[in-house]
């Protein structure tokens, strides 16, 4: 038996007759060589089997900690994914550079269609505020914010049955400033946070900056969320936080149901661990209820949910929210140490433009809009794209999820067609782990045209030559 073995063995008995309890440091390597007689590099050696085992895992200058419930190693390994070290951020600053070429068809866009989401009202607003020096001044719009916008958020959240009041309430330069600043709040490096294995690549980005060690646990095929493997992974590791998007979520499109949801509550009570919610395609569902946030669930008060107006109104608005509850104080130092306050002009001219019934008609054609177009591309991709590809369709969003065949590489996929001006948005940017990117996003809220038919067209020619 070769010496990193033995040690194994050992650890493993000691764990499965229970003297090595859930998330008891382990000896560090230095003393676990002590101890054994073997070199550090084999007990080192011994450790990343045990780790990529799960049957341990390890915390950044900290060292090694037994795992948390036990189940049978491969099932484990097919559901959960375990990553130290990211790198992603530069991939994402080139797709982003890549992809802002004027002449571009922009399915890879996050964005609905600029022409959706142009006001005439709000930018009337904007207008006769621009003329006034009141709307200008900084005081009454540094954080938390402009209080007349903040009490009207508030007042959505409470149709929704969550107490909610303006204090909970803090406005920020965007939904991913909400995200960034809620993240930054709740943890430090090295811990642990827990992420879907599809999702926006700014939840990857800020991992990776702020040196945390990410868990990701799969889609479920029919329901979009996996329980099990939730309830497995914080069982076996000290989850510090979850980034979760459920509603509309972004690539995929499912929204989750209330009754997961409420489980998720649940879970995260018993553990007691923090979720960040991503919720910024809220408004876009298709049927006639709104879907609840995690919010509703919030049983501890442990849920900060963010969202912005930035898919609504167009990206110029840049406001966006967190209601962060108890961590409102918190946030806002960390704001005002960065991005110091959203742009006063803006805030007040939201507040004006939501007190309105403009702002609820503009979300009901909107959504409108959107289903029909959705609906088409879904339609028109069937008959364009090979049969070798799977389209999948959800009721809210705007964005589809197409799966290619497995002998097509998205990320090849991506960059031939960015050569042709038409930009689409491979699934390695939405999951970094996997080195096999095999799915694309495609955003479908445009109108459909022929220059929309013929780059559909295009990529689907290009899936079969890639095939062959």
């Amino acid at each position: 038996m070769l010496k990193s073995a033995q040690i194994v063995s050992q650890i493993q008995l000691l764990i499965k007759n229970g003297a090595l309890k859930a998330h008891q440091k382990l000896p560090s390597l230095r003393e676990q060589s002590m101890q054994s007689g073997f070199s550090l590099m084999t007990v080192l050696s011994a450790y990343q089997q045990l780790e990529a085992q799960g049957l341990i895992y390890s915390k950044q200058k900290s060292g090694f900690y037994v795992a948390g419930a036990q189940v049978d190693a491969s099932s484990a390994s097919e559901a959960l994914q375990h990553t130290t070290k990211i790198e992603i951020n530069s991939q994402v600053f080139h797709y982003l550079k890549d992809t802002q070429q004027q002449d571009i068809i922009p399915l890879c866009s996050a964005f609905p269609d600029h022409a959706l989401l142009f006001n005439p009202r709000l930018m009337s607003i904007i207008a006769q505020h621009a003329k006034k020096r009141p709307s200008y001044q900084q005081n009454a719009n540094l954080p938390p914010g402009n209080l007349a916008l903040r009490q009207l958020i508030a007042n959505k959240y409470i149709v929704q049955g969550i107490a909610t009041s303006a204090d909970d309430i803090v406005i920020t330069s965007g939904a991913l400033d909400a995200l960034n600043l809620s993240l930054e709040a709740l943890t430090q490096a090295g811990d642990y946070i827990l992420l879907q294995q599809h999702i926006f690549y700014g939840a990857w980005q800020a991992s990776e900056r702020l040196g945390l060690q990410v868990i990701s646990i799969p889609e479920h095929p029919q329901f979009g969320f996996d329980l099990d493997a939730f309830e497995q992974a914080l069982q076996r590791y000290p989850i510090k936080v979850c980034w979760l998007m459920l509603n509309s979520h972004n690539p995929i499109g499912f929204t989750v149901s209330d009754e997961i949801k409420a489980r998720i509550g649940e879970l995260l009570q018993q553990y007691q661990v923090h979720l960040i919610e991503d919720d910024v395609y809220q408004e876009m569902y298709f049927g006639q209820h709104k879907p609840l946030s995690m919010k509703f669930f919030d049983q501890d008060n442990d849920v900060l949910h963010c969202s912005s107006f930035s898919k609504l109104l167009g990206s110029g608005t840049r406001i966006g929210w967190v209601h962060a509850g108890r961590y409102s104080e918190a946030i806002q130092h960390r704001q005002q140490m960065r991005t110091l306050s959203a742009s006063p002009l803006i805030q007040n001219a939201l507040g004006d433009f939501l007190s309105s019934q403009h702002y609820e008609k503009h979300l009901r054609t909107l959504r409108r809009t959107l289903a029909q177009n959705k609906k088409q591309f879904y339609q028109a991709l069937q008959r364009i794209l090979p049969n070798t590809c799977e389209i999948q369709y959800f009721e809210s969003g705007y964005f589809l999820w197409i799966k290619l065949p497995e002998s097509v590489n998205a990320d090849t996929l991506y960059q031939t067609l960015l050569a042709e001006n038409i930009g689409i948005s491979p699934s390695s940017l939405f999951n970094p782990q996997h080195d096999q990117s095999s799915y694309f996003r495609l955003n479908c809220s445009f109108a459909w045209s022929p220059e929309i038919e013929q780059a559909c067209v295009r990529i689907g020619e290009m899936i079969s030559t890639l095939s062959e």
